[in-house]
């Protein structure tokens, strides 16, 4: 059974940081596409950041400079580095793992960001 579980979120304050780890089971992360997306209330889910197999990486234009994802294959998960964070990046952020465009794509549930003073 594939499992993507996320963790790290909370409350920060505008200006600070966190760092989402998305731990995978049942499959091997490293050869994946891995990617978190993101979804605000009331807001479609959007893709934040992905990294592919061969450690390419690639962002969304509201985070780039300021987010990182990155993997561990030892420990078979993909962070997210999030710094400089700002009020409209308050969202529940999902882990994402696709290993082919005709294969599933696993989910994780979400981790809440909450960017508040």
């Amino acid at each position: 059974q594939v499992q993507l579980v996320e963790s790290g979120g909370g409350l920060v304050q505008p200006g600070g940081s966190l760092r989402l780890s998305c731990a995978a089971s049942g499959i091997l992360a490293s050869r994946y596409n891995m990617a978190w997306y993101r979804q605000a209330p009331g807001k479609q889910r959007e893709s934040v950041a992905a990294v592919s197999p061969s450690g390419n990486t690639n962002y969304s234009d509201s985070v780039k400079g300021r987010f990182t994802v990155s993997r561990d294959n030892t420990k078979n998960t993909v962070y997210l580095q999030m710094n400089s964070l700002k009020p409209e990046d308050t969202a529940v952020y999902y882990c994402y793992g696709k290993s082919s465009p005709a294969a599933p794509v696993y989910w994780g549930q979400g981790t809440q960001v909450t960017v508040s003073s």
